[in-house]
């Protein structure tokens, strides 16, 4: 039985929601986030497929997070509950899974395990769930989960998931399900498929802009409504998902549309999207909210759109931290990966940062770039220390990984050791200077064999969480389909700008 905590916590979390729905269905779904609560209520996509669900004539759901406590090595006391009910998963006919990134498909394993589902959609049969994904990593590669899960809805989902959910409610059996699942269109259900997959699926601008049902103090975006201003991106960056073919590029949202959805008792709104700063009316929305007395965040800032207006207008809203992406740790680097920013644009939203009296600029660096050397990593110190005489810095990396349907999907992985020596110079350099905080790069390598890999990576992904999910277990796990946290010789002198000029 799951511990009695875990209820005590749901039943406290429950009482702090506003804007719940309740609904009784004559069909209901577990709607899954492989992460806990505070992340998966801070999620605009897992709430947009809530709010989907229960507005559908005769269907409805309840929410289902990972356990706060629940440990590598999962077992029935750790069996996560719905909400709603505090039903386990094997409960319900369905589960709507949403991933966000790879290493999520660890934590599924180990929800599936724990409710006595197999894990692996080959070993299931009539008498368990259907399991369905959907969610941000189907833009990327979906192929790894497809080893755990029946069918995945490809890009958007917010209509295709309530047919999805029709189409295994009328059927009338599990393999009858999988044939009409694979039926539907951006529906790919590996077991008919293999590793075809089909096309990702854009939803009518009509349906735009996308906002949040349930606010909460409990999630990471504390008390905050969820909204997005734009969809999408019209910029090139060569690394990102995101990038303007990905999906139909960037799709506005009036500003208008987005004040008056705003409901009126909210205090704090969340503007989110892929490149929300780009919007042509950020400043006349952002102000807005300051006019309405509102607190507000925006999920991505970009440098050259740190204008003297824009940055009064996010300390208006409450900003304390002014926080956008270095990437590139040189001008060169930055340079082959498409981006737009120069120096100048960093050194002008540090000034901007002190003159309007906020705390710190935070800046995010991938570090491990192909053909990125000591001397690029040398200009990023010399840069950030000027930077930090202007105002306080903080720097966040993350090792790159190259993701697949971007220029620079297949590129090799810097390798383990090569990435900490690289972090240990950065940090070296910087000490006393500005706070560095950096991802983990055995986590990073991870992560990067999941995001090029197909069904074999994740039967692997299986077996390594069984085994205990330590980085040891997926090494090893991941070694016998011939992958290596080190590159081969030679792989890290490959230039991106020529390897993104093929694709």
């Amino acid at each position: 039985m799951p511990a009695p905590d875990q209820r005590r916590t749901i039943r406290e979390r429950l009482a702090r929601e506003a804007g719940r729905l309740e609904k009784r269905a004559p069909f209901t779904v577990g709607l899954v986030y492989p992460s806990p609560y505070a992340v998966g209520m801070s999620s605009l996509g897992y709430q947009r497929i809530y709010r989907a669900l229960m507005d559908a004539p005769g269907l409805g759901c309840e929410r289902i997070f990972l356990p706060d406590t629940a440990s590598a090595a999962a077992s029935p006391a750790e069996a996560a509950l719905s909400y709603e009910s505090l039903r386990p998963l094997s409960a319900f006919p369905l589960l709507a899974v949403s991933l966000a990134f790879e290493l999520e498909l660890s934590s599924l394993v180990r929800m599936l395990d724990a409710a006595g589902i197999p894990a692996l959609a080959r070993e299931r049969d009539e008498r368990h769930a259907v399991v369905l994904a959907g969610g941000p990593l189907t833009f990327s590669n979906p192929v790894p989960a497809g080893a755990l899960v029946d069918a995945i809805v490809l890009g958007e989902g917010e209509t295709l998931a309530v047919s999805c959910v029709e189409a295994v409610r009328d059927a009338p059996s599990r393999r009858e399900a999988l044939a009409r699942l694979a039926a539907l269109p951006h529906v790919w259900v590996p077991s008919l498929h293999g590793e075809a997959l089909p096309p990702l699926s854009q939803v009518d601008d009509a349906l735009l802009p996308a906002t949040s049902t349930i606010v909460t103090p409990d999630a990471e975006l504390s008390d905050m409504f969820l909204i997005e201003p734009e969809r999408g991106c019209s910029r090139g960056c060569t690394y990102c998902v995101m990038r303007r073919t990905t999906n139909g590029g960037m799709r506005l949202v009036p500003p208008e549309v987005v004040l008056e959805r705003i409901p009126a008792g909210a205090r704090r709104v969340g503007l989110v999207g892929a490149a929300v700063s780009d919007h042509p009316r950020i400043v006349e929305i952002v102000s807005a909210l300051a006019d309405r007395g509102l607190e507000a965040g925006l999920s991505s800032l970009r440098p050259e759109r740190l204008r003297p207006e824009l940055v009064a207008a996010l300390r208006r809203v409450g900003y304390r931290t002014l926080t956008t992406a270095l990437d590139g740790a040189s001008q060169r680097l930055r340079d082959v990966i498409e981006r737009r920013s120069r120096e100048a644009h960093y050194v002008q939203a540090a000034e901007l940062a002190r003159e309007h009296g906020l705390e710190r600029l935070k800046l995010y660096l991938i570090v491990g770039l192909p053909s990125e050397t000591d001397a690029d990593l040398d200009e990023c110190a010399r840069f950030v220390g000027e930077l930090s005489r202007i105002v306080p810095v903080a720097l966040g990396i993350s090792p790159f990984v190259a993701k697949r349907r971007t220029p620079l999907d297949a590129l090799p992985f810097a390798g383990v050791r090569v990435v900490d020596q690289r972090l240990a110079r950065l940090r070296g350099k910087l000490r006393g200077r500005a706070d560095t905080r950096a991802t983990s790069a055995r986590w990073a390598w991870v992560e990067h064999v999941l995001a090029q890999g197909g069904l074999a990576e994740g039967l692997a992904l299986c077996d390594a969480t069984r085994a205990g999910a330590a980085w040891s277990d997926f090494r090893r796990c991941f070694a016998a389909l011939g992958h290596q946290p080190e590159p081969p010789g030679g792989a890290l002198g490959r230039d991106v700008r020529a390897s993104a000029g093929n694709r």
